[in-house]
C-alpha cells in the first residue's frame, strides 16, 4: 500500500481512529465484551498512546535504526498496559485514544516520506513503517467489532474494507519476507483486496464486488475480520457457506508464514486451508471443493 501514498494510507487510518474513538465514547467502558476478560476499559486502554506505552514512537526510532530491537511480546504487552491503567477514568482513557491518534497523524504529517518504506520492528516482525501504520486500521476495526458486544454502533463499511486492505498488505509483506510468491485475495460482496508477492516484493490492489481470480477467501467484511483475528472458528462459516474459499492449494503456499509468525493476523484462515487438504475426504474438503 506505499504505492498508494501517504494519503491514501491517512485517510484510512485516521478515519478509522475517529470511527472507533466516536464508539468507544459512546458506551460504558465498563461493559464485558466477547473477549473473555476484557471489558471495553481494556480493549480502549490497550490502544491508547500513555507516558509507559508509546508504540508509535518506538516503530518510528526502530525504522530510523534500520529495523533493529526486539520483536515485542504483544500478550505480555497488553497484559502490563492494561494492568497499568486499570483504574483510569473514562476521561483518561479517551484521551489515550486521542493521543495514539495524533501520534499517528504526526508521523503521516511530518516525518520524511523515505521512512514510509524503512524496515521497523512489529508484533508481526520486520516490515516497512507505513505497512504498520496501516495495519492499525486492522485493528481499529477487529475492536470496533469487538466494541458491539458493548454496546456499540458497527464499524462503518469503509472501516471495514480499511481493516481488509491493512491485513491484505503485511500478509503480503510476510510472504515476501519469506519469498513466498503468490496471491491471495480477500473478497467481499463490496469488493475486495489481493497481494501479490513476488521476487521478494509484493503489490496490493482493490478488486472490484464479484471479481474473483485464484486463491481467494470470500465472505462479508465482518466474518472475513473475525476469521483472521480468531474471533470465530472459520471451520463451521465454510460448512455453513458463510465463507468459501477458492483454491486451496494456491492458499497452502502461505502455510509457512503461520510456522514463522505463529500469532499473524489472518492465521486461523491460512490454518483453515491446511486442515481442508488434511481432511480433504470428509464433508467440509467436499464443500470446498465445490467453491
Amino acid at each position: 500500500m506505499a504505492d498508494a501514498g501517504r494519503d491514501e494510507v491517512a485517510d484510512r487510518v485516521l478515519g478509522a481512529w475517529d470511527a472507533f474513538i466516536e464508539r468507544a465514547g459512546s458506551v460504558d467502558l465498563t461493559h464485558a465484551s466477547r473477549l473473555g476478560g476484557w471489558r471495553a476499559h481494556e480493549i480502549c486502554v490497550h490502544l491508547g498512546c500513555w507516558d509507559d506505552h508509546t508504540a508509535m514512537a518506538g516503530l518510528i526510532a526502530s525504522a530510523r535504526a534500520g529495523g533493529t530491537g526486539t520483536v515485542p511480546d504483544v500478550d505480555a504487552t497488553n497484559a502490563r498496559v492494561t494492568a497499568a491503567h486499570r483504574d483510569a477514568s473514562r476521561a483518561e482513557v479517551l484521551a489515550g485514544l486521542r493521543r495514539n491518534r495524533e501520534a499517528t497523524a504526526r508521523f503521516l504529517a511530518d516525518e520524511p516520506e523515505e521512512l514510509d518504506t524503512a524496515l521497523t520492528v512489529s508484533v508481526v516482525g520486520r516490515i516497512p513503517l507505513l505497512s504498520v501504520v496501516l495495519g492499525q486500521a486492522y485493528e481499529l476495526a477487529v475492536h470496533g467489532l469487538d466494541l458491539v458486544s458493548c454496546g456499540a454502533a458497527p464499524p462503518p463499511p469503509e472501516v471495514l474494507q480499511s481493516g481488509l486492505a491493512a491485513l491484505t498488505d503485511v500478509t503480503g509483506a510476510l510472504a515476501a519476507s519469506l519469498s513466498i510468491d503468490g496471491a491471495v485475495t480477500l473478497a467481499t460482496p463490496d469488493g475486495g483486496w489481493t497481494f501479490v508477492s513476488a521476487s521478494g516484493g509484493w503489490t496490493v490492489r482493490q478488486e472490484s464486488p464479484g471479481r474473483i481470480d485464484g486463491p481467494a477467501v470470500e465472505g462479508s467484511a465482518e466474518l472475513l475480520l473475525d476469521a483472521a483475528s480468531g474471533r470465530i472458528n472459520p471451520v463451521p462459516a465454510v460448512a455453513l457457506r458463510r465463507l468459501k474459499v477458492h483454491d486451496v492449494g494456491g492458499l497452502l503456499r502461505l502455510a509457512p508464514i503461520v510456522q514463522a509468525v505463529p500469532g499473524i493476523p489472518g492465521g486461523p484462515i491460512l490454518q483453515l486451508a491446511a486442515r481442508t487438504v488434511g481432511g480433504a475426504g470428509g464433508m467440509l474438503g467436499r464443500l470446498l471443493r465445490k467453491s
